[in-house]
């Protein structure tokens, strides 16, 4: 029996950057947003205070988000399983024996790619849905799913 435990491997460094960059468009707009509503509500005293407020919670977002992200993803192949750690403010924890991985996916959105990274997803019967490895190297990622390909093809049983 496999048992829950702490993945090995951490995502790469550039995840953090590439998440900043989410985080910062996710603040922005949120930003802008307001400083048009701040416009357009002439009669508000306090909107501007709203607008620094807000921004002042994007910019701590941004800092603070993606460094933890990074910290709490890990992940690890073994013989056996596919281990992963996810989540920045609720962890999820999850393994997938080999025999239960019934697909292998690379993604690679448009900042991934300008990043040079890509998400791994292991799709098994679980009824709590995939697993998934944010922020791996392209390169990688790759390696993995030729790896985890093979790995589920050896370790044989009907994935359900």
């Amino acid at each position: 029996m496999t048992e829950l435990r702490d993945p090995v491997h951490q995502v790469s460094p550039k995840a953090r950057t590439l998440w900043r960059l989410q985080c910062a468009i996710s603040g922005g707009v949120v930003v802008i947003g307001l400083v048009v509503a701040a416009v357009a509500w002439r009669e508000c005293d306090a909107r501007w205070w709203v607008v620094l407020a807000a921004a002042l919670l994007a910019a701590a977002y941004t800092v603070v988000v993606p460094q933890w992200r990074y910290l709490v993803h890990r992940w690890e192949i073994t013989e056996t399983a596919v281990y992963t750690q996810r989540g920045w403010w609720a962890r999820e924890r999850r393994i997938a024996p080999m025999s239960r991985v019934q697909t292998v996916d690379l993604a690679q959105g448009p900042l991934d790619r300008l990043f040079g990274l890509a998400t791994l997803t292991v799709t098994t019967a679980s009824a709590a849905g995939a697993l998934q490895v944010e922020g791996l190297d392209h390169d990688l990622a790759l390696q993995l799913s030729e790896r985890l390909t093979r790995s589920a093809e050896a370790a044989g049983g009907d994935a359900t």
